[in-house]
């Protein structure tokens, strides 16, 4: 049975940061992930996490200006410094927070920039991170995120990923498969699971269209989630959905997983 995470990042938004912790745990989950976790300091997540007896799985490389509508650090010509500053505040937090997965953000083809260029420039990155983070004995993922909500995204479909996973060929480079991301984006879930499951280090979910909890769209969660049991797959499905109205009112998909 696969293990369910938090994304506190996108849940339990009626709480501040630091609460959601505590709300995660309320409501049933003992590991939480955070996208940006750097806004608040490492003692006061070490507090959390201690005080709920909460995991964090997995936490993002920063990203420079990416969420802001910009182009982002790790395929971007020119920003190869900003990426590695990025990676050393990442590896502190995910250190010190005994972090298992940290997901790097490949950013968006800036305008008249080359493609060939962003790729190489993101295999660069991937492979210096990767080196950073396996010092730790900590696995590097990276995600294929849907160019509907990010426009130029570099990475976006179930191919790019494993294009650029043999382009790296690193042992610790592993897929951050986004089931709402590629959904949108007109992927088949299940045999794009079954088939690159060896490769996948960390799974996020959100229906479709609208990136709600599972049960507000089109995807068949539980039978992908059971398709997941079947595989043998045991590693963490974190829960990353903008919930329809207060969180814990979206939670009875969690309901039949809720204590494994």
């Amino acid at each position: 049975m696969p293990h369910f995470c938090a994304n506190l990042s996108l849940l339990f938004r009626e709480h501040p940061l630091i609460d959601r912790f505590g709300a995660a745990r309320a409501a049933g989950f003992e590991a939480v992930e955070i996208q940006f976790p750097y806004e608040l300091p490492i003692e006061v997540i070490q507090r959390e996490l201690e005080l709920h007896e909460l995991e964090l799985v997995l936490i993002n490389v920063p990203a420079g200006d990416l969420m802001l509508g910009g182009d982002g650090l790790a395929c971007v010509p020119g920003r190869e410094q900003p990426f590695r500053m990025g990676v050393m505040e990442a590896l502190r937090y995910a250190e010190a927070l005994d972090v298992s997965c940290v997901n790097v953000l490949a950013g968006r083809q800036p305008h008249a920039t080359d493609l060939l260029q962003c790729l190489q420039t993101l295999a660069q990155n991937l492979r210096y991170a990767a080196e950073a983070f396996q010092s730790a004995g900590i696995t590097t993922t990276f995600e294929a995120v849907n160019t509907r909500d990010m426009p130029r995204f570099l990475i976006n479909t179930v191919a790019h990923m494993q294009e650029m996973r043999e382009a790296v060929d690193h042992p610790t480079l592993k897929m951050q498969f986004d089931c709402y991301h590629m959904a949108r984006m007109g992927e088949d879930l299940l045999p794009a699971l079954r088939e690159n499951l060896d490769a996948i280090g960390h799974i996020q979910f959100a229906d479709t269209p609208g990136r709600g909890q599972p049960g507000t769209g089109e995807l068949d969660y539980p039978a992908l989630f059971g398709l997941l049991d079947r595989l043998g797959y045991h590693g963490y499905c974190g829960a990353e959905y903008h919930p329809t109205g207060h969180t814990v009112d979206s939670l009875d998909w969690f309901a039949p997983y809720r204590g494994y």
